[in-house]
């Protein structure tokens, strides 16, 4: 009897052994460096509860290759875009394979605004049926608000829970004879980008998703009302004189790399700062977040009942060489540990409801990720979602000539006429 159960023990060690079947998995990524090392680290794990046999390949000239790539029917198995508007294009093209069918369910099951991501990676395939082709791992923050604690808590400023308290602050600061914000849009032939990053979470903060994503798309106009008055919006922060250091004048000629530095000097030449989660990297050397800096969200108005969008950007990771070892992979990054493993490093954000936060080696991203997984609405960055010619180009220049005097109506006009140009 004993021998039997051995041998039947035996037999099914044997049967499962047999029914993993060892693949060669290739991912081609945008991450070189430290990040490429941080992502192998993930895919080993990968290999190791897989049995597959993983490599990662790096390019900073992504976009351009794994085009090329797929046409010449030589793709990875799994590609990780750095924006979704590339993934949808190759979707259309029949170059991606749609993920499991459980993977909806299971994303707006797990994931903070559940929905959000599944409507981020949901594409028309080649004849035009829409499917879920693209699965979200590593995430970026963009919805922030940078000040001095110190600075608030001497002048007994709080931190606005709410938009009509961050514009109450904001008039307050002024009243007391002080200058609320630092912003600046110059960067090189990119100059204006960090202006159509407001209107963007101005545009979640006054209209509905939906509104935001047919605004991405141009169906509807760049000129219509609604849009105008999100550009406004931001103009209420960054046209007036007494709201921005240096004057409305100097915000399209600032440095956006220089511009978070008048928070730091004494007496502050400014008390905030809107800007997305690297921006620390171009503060004064030796400053500590948490202590010398810190951040919380850019606000959402109480009266909307839009929840707390958050905007951002992040990775898609989709099948462009169908195998069930790219299958597994998608699915392994389900778990909680595929999230971990990169949380313990650097650099990763994740709506990942299931995770434990305290694998974050980092207390400025665990404060970053509670943003992420109280937002009702993720967007990602509108412009980059837009055409070329418009989403890096009129409406940058755009933002610029708002920022000089011309108003939102003729500058959204210009810039819808920009894109029909494109069409």
């Amino acid at each position: 009897m004993r021998k039997m159960m051995i041998i039947t023990a035996v037999a099914a060690l044997v049967f499962t052994a047999q029914s993993v079947v060892a693949e060669q998995v290739t991912v081609f990524g945008p991450w070189l460096g430290a990040d490429q090392e941080m992502v192998e680290k993930v895919l080993s794990a990968f290999a190791k509860d897989s049995g597959h046999d993983v490599r990662y390949v790096g390019s900073d000239s992504f976009e351009q290759q794994i085009s090329v790539d797929a046409e010449a029917g030589s793709a990875p198995n799994v590609a990780v875009f750095p924006q979704p508007g590339l993934a949808m294009d190759m979707a259309s093209r029949g170059f991606l394979t749609p993920l499991a069918a459980d993977t909806a369910d299971w994303v707006r099951n797990n994931y903070a605004a559940g929905d959000s991501w599944v409507d981020l990676g949901t594409y028309a395939d080649k004849n035009g049926k829409k499917q879920l082709f693209g699965f979200f791992f590593k995430i970026d923050l963009k919805s922030l608000v940078w000040y001095s604690p110190e600075n608030f808590e001497d002048a007994g400023y709080e931190v606005p829970q709410t938009m009509e308290e961050l514009k109450a602050l904001t008039k307050k600061i002024v009243a007391d004879g002080y200058t609320p914000w630092c912003i600046g849009l110059g960067s090189g032939g990119a100059t204006g980008w960090p202006a159509t990053d407001w209107v963007e979470d101005m545009m979640l903060r006054t209209q509905s998703p939906e509104v935001y994503d047919k605004w991405v798309t141009n169906e509807i106009k760049f000129d219509d009302p609604r849009i105008i008055a999100a550009i406004e919006e931001f103009g209420f922060f960054a046209r007036n004189d007494k709201y921005v250091a240096g004057g409305a004048g100097t915000v399209a000629s600032t440095d956006f790399r220089d511009s978070p530095k008048g928070l730091f000097s004494s007496p502050p030449q400014c008390y905030m700062h809107r800007q997305a989660s690297f921006i620390p990297s171009f503060f004064p050397d030796g400053t500590v977040v948490g202590e010398d800096a810190d951040f919380f969200y850019f606000p959402a108005y109480a009266s909307t009942g839009l929840g707390k969008p958050v905007l951002g950007a992040g990775t898609v990771w989709a099948i462009t060489n169908d195998s069930k070892g790219a299958h597994d992979l998608i699915k392994w990054l389900r778990e909680p540990k595929a999230h971990e493993i990169w949380m313990a490093m650097k650099g990763f954000l994740t709506p990942h409801k299931g995770v434990d936060l305290n694998k974050f080696s980092d207390p400025t991203l665990r404060k970053m990720n509670n943003i992420l997984l109280n937002a009702t609405t993720f967007r990602f960055d509108g412009s980059d979602l837009m055409p070329g010619g418009v989403g890096a180009g009129s409406f940058w220049t755009g933002m610029v000539d708002y920022c000089g005097g011309k108003s939102a109506k003729e500058i959204s006009q210009e810039i819808q006429k920009s894109w029909e140009s494109l069409k």
